[in-house]
């Protein structure tokens, strides 16, 4: 990792932990999803000799962030993928994803790489960017995010700041 990536997963790692997501580092058996990181039972697990994009720490973050809480501690790739919602989720976690890099002050770019996202990292940044958001009305719907200004709640804040970071 360079200087500006290791920065940048460092305050991905204070912001999980602030928000309560738990990272283990240990080696575990090939076989995830995306390379040297997986969730198990609702905590992100990272084997940094496999760890190949620290900004899919966030990506991962997202996935345990959205789902109820009466879910997310058996949380693992393989229920992420049986879930009935998985597509919706999917949405709302790049949504998350996009929200947690402005507010960590981090470039999109970091969890938006080249390397994920079926080469697509640099649309989907753009869009976010210009304000052509999807997943937010999911997170709306969570009560997670507000995507436009409610007259009924003028005070409080529209997506990309968040309302709170994990799902009821």
């Amino acid at each position: 990792m360079g200087t500006k990536e290791t920065e940048d997963f460092e305050k991905a790692l204070v912001f999980l932990d602030e928000i309560g997501i738990k990272v283990h580092f240990r080696s575990f058996e090939d076989g995830s999803f995306l390379p040297g990181i997986c969730i198990k039972d609702g905590e992100i697990i990272v084997d940094r000799e496999r760890f190949l994009y620290p900004g899919d720490i966030l990506h991962e973050a997202g996935h345990i962030a959205v789902v109820p809480t009466s879910v997310r501690l058996t949380l693992s790739e393989e229920v992420i993928i049986a879930r009935e919602q998985r597509e919706a989720e999917e949405m709302m976690v790049i949504a998350w994803t996009y929200a947690a890099c402005v507010h960590l002050n981090i470039n999109a770019s970091f969890v938006f790489h080249e390397g994920g996202y079926k080469s697509g990292g640099d649309n989907l940044i753009e869009n976010f960017t210009n304000g052509r958001y999807f997943g937010v009305p999911m997170l709306q719907w969570t009560g997670m995010a507000q995507e436009r200004l409610n007259p009924d709640h003028p005070n409080l804040p529209v997506y990309p700041t968040m309302l709170k970071w994990m799902r009821d």
